[in-house]
Parts: C-alpha cells; sequence; structure tokens
C-alpha cells in the first residue's frame, strides 16, 4: 500500500557506513539473507532515525543528529532501557533488537529495533487514505487514548521507577528550559524573558508522578494499514522520563495545530490536527482530564509551557545550523518559528 510509511533518501552529510553496520547486525540476528540497504526516514529533527532493509527482514536504526551534542540529551543507552522496558506494560513500544556504544561503528552509540510497518500520519494523510469525518474523530479519540493509557503505567511494575525524580518535575522543567534557552539564543531571536518569568511566578502543584512521553504527536505514532483509525505502535522515546502528566499534555498541545489557528501556525503543522472531525486543543484537555480523573479548571500554564518549551527544542535546533553543526536546510528558517512562539505566549499571558 503506498500509504504505508517508506524511508527514502539519505540526506546530504547524514551517510552511514554499510559495511560495518552489516557487520554489526549479523552480530545480533542469524538469519539475514542478502546485502543491506540503508535508506533513511523524513523526520527527525533530534535523533534520526534509518531504515535497514535484508531481503527477508526490516529493521530500524536510530542514532543522534550530527554535530556537536551533549550525550546527556541524546542518551541512545537511556532510550533504549526504557523502551525495553516499558514493552511489556505498554504494548505500542517496538521490541528492542541490540544497543550498541561502540564509537568504531558508526562513530556514536546507537541501537536497533523492529521496524513497525504502517501509516504515520504527518502533516498531511496520504492522499489513498480518505476518511471520513467519524472515521478522523476515532483517530484523534485512539491517539489521545494511547497517551491515556501510558500516564496509567505502574513505572515500578516497569523497573523504571529510577527514569526521573518524579516530584518536583514542575520547578525542574521551567528552571531546565529557561536556562537551555538562554543558553541556545541567537542575536535573531527574542529573549522570553517574560514569558519565563510569569512561567516561574504562576507554577501549580504537581498532579501525579507517572512516565510521560514527553514528544507524544501524531507523527510519533504508527497506524494499521487495515484499520487506519488503530494505533499499533507509538515511537521516539528519547525524551521519555518520570513527571507530571498536565506537563506532557500540554507538550503534545503545542503541536496540536487546529483549523483556525493563524496561518503561521498552519504553516509549521507537523500533523493532520486541523481535519474535520479532530477534536480542539480544548476538548482534548476536558477529554483526557475526564478519563484520568483529574481535576483542571485551568490549563493557561500547561499551554504556554509547552510552546515555550517548543521555542526552546526549535531554539536548540536552529543553534547547530547557526553555527554550522548541520546542514539540514529544513533547520534554517526556524528562529521565524521562535519569535511567534513568543507572540503567542505574550498573547496568552495578556489575555
Amino acid at each position: 500500500m503506498t500509504v504505508i510509511d517508506q524511508a527514502g533518501n539519505i540526506r546530504d552529510g547524514e551517510e552511514l557506513d554499510a559495511t560495518k553496520i552489516e557487520t554489526f547486525v549479523k552480530q545480533h540476528i542469524d538469519d539475514l539473507s542478502g546485502e543491506i540497504n540503508i535508506t533513511q526516514f523524513p523526520g527527525g529533527a533530534s535523533n534520526l532515525t534509518y531504515a535497514l532493509s535484508f531481503d527477508n527482514k526490516d529493521l530500524i536504526l536510530r542514532r543522534p543528529p550530527f554535530g556537536t551534542i551533549a550525550k546527556s540529551a541524546h542518551d541512545m543507552g537511556r532510550e533504549y532501557r526504557v523502551m525495553n522496558q516499558l514493552k511489556p506494560h505498554y504494548p505500542y513500544v517496538p521490541n528492542m533488537i541490540a544497543f550498541c556504544e561502540d564509537s568504531a561503528v558508526i562513530g556514536c552509540d546507537f541501537y536497533l529495533m523492529e521496524r513497525l510497518v504502517g501509516i504515520i500520519p504527518r502533516s498531511e494523510l496520504p492522499k489513498d487514505l480518505p476518511l471520513n469525518k467519524e472515521q478522523i474523530t476515532d483517530l484523534c479519540t485512539n491517539v489521545v487514548d494511547k497517551l491515556i493509557e501510558l500516564h496509567q503505567v505502574n513505572y515500578d511494575a516497569a523497573g523504571l521507577s529510577d527514569l526521573g525524580k518524579g516530584e518536583g518535575y514542575i520547578p525542574r522543567q521551567i528552571e531546565g528550559w529557561s536556562k537551555r534557552y538562554r543558553n541556545a539564543k541567537t542575536d535573531n531571536v527574542p529573549d522570553f524573558e517574560k514569558v519565563m518569568d510569569w512561567l516561574h511566578n504562576n507554577m501549580p502543584e504537581q498532579v501525579k508522578v507517572c512516565v510521560i512521553h514527553n514528544d507524544f504527536r501524531f507523527d510519533n505514532v504508527v497506524l494499521n494499514p487495515e484499520n487506519p483509525t488503530e494505533v499499533t505502535g507509538v515511537l521516539d522515546w528519547e525524551m521519555a522520563t518520570l513527571g507530571d502528566p498536565l506537563m506532557d499534555l500540554g507538550n503534545s498541545l503545542a503541536y496540536w495545530i487546529q483549523a483556525d489557528d493563524d496561518p503561521v501556525m498552519q504553516m509549521t503543522r507537523r500533523q493532520p490536527t486541523h481535519l474535520d472531525g479532530m477534536m480542539t486543543r480544548d476538548e482534548v484537555v476536558d477529554y483526557y482530564c475526564k478519563k484520568m480523573n483529574i481535576n483542571c479548571e485551568d490549563f493557561t500554564f500547561y499551554r504556554i509551557y509547552g510552546l515555550f518549551r517548543l521555542a526552546g527544542i526549535i531554539q536548540q535546533i536552529y543553534y547547530r545550523f547557526h553555527h554550522g553543526q548541520t546542514k539540514d536546510k529544513r533547520f534554517a528558517s526556524f528562529f521565524m518559528m521562535v519569535a511567534h512562539l513568543e507572540k503567542l505566549c505574550l498573547g496568552i499571558i495578556d489575555d
């Protein structure tokens, strides 16, 4: 089916050594036939995702981005462990195969996992996937339900009680992202100081401690090609930790561009949340809180936090481009998005 997500050409400067990778893979999987073919998935502004295809098996390789990076921000061993521990308790995680910390292979840590074949709902649904309004609503509900299921996982039973500090998550995030934004600031972006001050002065109490994904979006889920409203996989666990579930929801809704958002936000949309049948952000909050039995009378803090954190992520990526640490031209205009996110945050604060 043409709707199944496919890898394509490898971006300039992000090539891998096929011979060394094939040798490593065959040390962990015995029954492979044919020569390796490496392609790259189009997403990935942070950790990079490659498809490794043999005649009889398809695998996924995940590695950090190229350029100067802090290992703590792209800890492949941690991501591998989180997914491996979570799999028995949250079945939407892919099966893990092997972790490599030998820099002689490709110059960095990486891991291998099974490939979940299916549909990735990116900015537009595939043209060969006509869903009606009712199906769009089912898809939307099923995606939000997977976040709710994650937040209900028993992290002690999963052996993940040491994944993060848990308590005190909110102040750590505000302090941490404020520091990271200031460190990554370039001359062509706003300082966000008013937003950071507002967040510091309006922190709510933490509602609970749970496993949070920290990057839960439509383009990080896999849909069943035979039933495209069914979620069969959740990907990209590099930022998972123990934290506050409403902070995780705020992160997700920062990417939730709905039909009535301004034209600039529409241009940056990365998931099909604008379609007729999708919930609005407010409807998502109401649905989520009802199913989680959480009383949240005002989501404003989490909304602003999500937008500010997104600005911090984008600015960190742009910083690498600005200083010539990556050649990826997708990042050239990221500074304009950072400025628009500050404008959105200030607008919400003023209201």
